[in-house]
């Protein structure tokens, strides 16, 4: 089966937690505080393998989770890391944060790896809080939260030509002849319904990849017929090459399918019409196609026509000398620019922006922001230590200056997630 977008949702594992715990041997007075840290969890990360080229595999998961991390124990022991999750997919794989739109990576390089879910670092026991003015502390933290994420993949095929065209014009049959590719031919609509890619090998040893889009009809930037498949593959390819039935063998107009195609590509995405293009002239050994070639050049005077005959075997090397001469003359397409990538797993990046947010609701002030809220689900609130502390924090982060500020007074509810605290000194 072939899948070429696919939605998944992407858990990461949460870190182990913290370890509070003191060490007890007979005759040893104080012995201190000796609780291990947690482990790391489990990263999602993403690779490419060029081996690949569907997106079925991923599809079928629909929900990863990575594993949580080992908890610390007494004696200064820590957890281990859980083991990442490495999901294999083909290159020209983009993926999309569904929640926000974001483009985050677009991999289409063999080997090439990006982290789409960040595993939670492991809470720190006990001693790793020990200080001189507190030598023995009585708290420890949770693991962070691993991180969740609803995704988009889309594979948009890496090939250096595109044949584009209405269907049963003889792009199956074209890619075919000059290529080791087997595309499936019949005498019916929609023949292809998936890309077929074909390397076509020239003579003086150089080679290009080309492939075989399912039929564009009129409405396909808006999803009819196949067009979404089609158009979304055609983004990644060097030329476009436009194959018209110039035999006009199924009663169309080859101007007016030529028409269709060109402002279906310009509706879906202006880039299109800005590639370098051909036209192929197909199916010439047909009566009435050089009437019809002699009328489409009167039409469109500037474009590079190539007449050919797919079935016969006519015009084909020139064909493919001229493609292959193009294709080594441009450079390798991208979509997506630096600007556009997402920013979202540098590790350090400095951030002058406040790390909450508050607001009023029924009578409660609402807290809220990352920052908050990854210090909430660490903090163990059965230990009175890890309670002083993560008051200590907020007010460090200006969370009470910032409620009497907007008018909150003491006694006032605070809401963090689905837990009310009550604000006071």
């Amino acid at each position: 089966m072939f899948a070429d977008e696919v939605v998944v949702t992407l858990s990461a594992g949460k870190g182990g937690d913290g370890c509070t715990s003191f060490r007890r041997e007979k005759y040893i007075e104080m012995g201190g505080p000796n609780g291990g840290n947690g482990g790391k969890g489990a990263s999602i990360i993403f690779v490419t393998d060029p081996g690949l080229k569907t997106l079925i595999d991923l599809k079928m998961m629909k929900h990863v989770k990575g594993d949580k991390g080992v908890n610390g124990k007494g004696s200064d022991r820590n957890g281990a890391n859980a083991d990442d999750v490495v999901i294999k997919i083909p290159m020209g794989t983009t993926i999309v944060d569904m929640k926000t739109n974001e483009v985050i990576a677009d991999l289409t390089k063999s080997g090439e790896e990006i982290v789409v879910a960040r595993g939670g670092r492991g809470g720190r026991g006990n001693r790793a809080f020990a200080t001189h003015d507190n030598p023995a502390p009585r708290m420890s933290e949770l693991g962070e939260p691993g991180e969740e994420r609803l995704i988009k993949c889309e594979l948009k095929v890496l090939a250096d030509v595109g044949l584009v065209g209405m269907p049963s014009v003889g792009k199956s049959t074209l890619i075919n002849m000059i290529s080791n590719c087997n595309a499936k031919i019949g005498a019916y609509h929609f023949t292809t319904l998936n890309p077929n890619l074909g390397v076509i090998k020239l003579k003086n040893g150089s080679s290009f990849v080309m492939a075989d889009l399912p039929g564009l009809i009129e409405g396909a930037s808006d999803g009819v017929g196949l067009g979404h498949k089609f158009l979304r593959h055609a983004m990644r390819t060097k030329v476009i090459a436009h194959v018209i039935d110039m035999a006009a063998t199924e009663g169309r107009d080859p101007i007016s399918d030529y028409g269709i195609i060109l402002e279906e590509l310009a509706k879906y995405d202006d880039k299109l019409i800005k590639k370098p293009h051909i036209v192929i002239a197909n199916k010439m050994d047909v009566d009435g196609a050089d009437a019809n070639l002699k009328l489409f050049q009167e039409k469109f005077p500037d474009e590079k026509v190539f007449p050919i005959s797919a079935i016969m075997q006519i015009g084909l090397e020139e064909l493919i000398t001229y493609l292959g001469s193009v294709v080594d003359s441009l450079d390798e397409v991208t979509l997506y620019g630096e600007e556009v990538m997402k920013e979202s797993h540098v590790l350090y990046k400095y951030d002058n922006t406040r790390p909450f947010t508050i607001k009023r609701e029924n009578n409660i002030w609402v807290l809220s922001g990352k920052e908050v809220e990854t210090l909430f689900a660490m903090t163990r609130f059965e230990e009175e230590e890890s309670v002083s502390r993560f008051g200590r924090k907020l007010r460090g982060m200006g969370v009470d200056d910032e409620l009497e500020r907007l008018g909150a007074k003491r006694g006032d509810e605070v809401k963090i997630l689905d837990y009310i605290f009550i604000f006071k000194d």
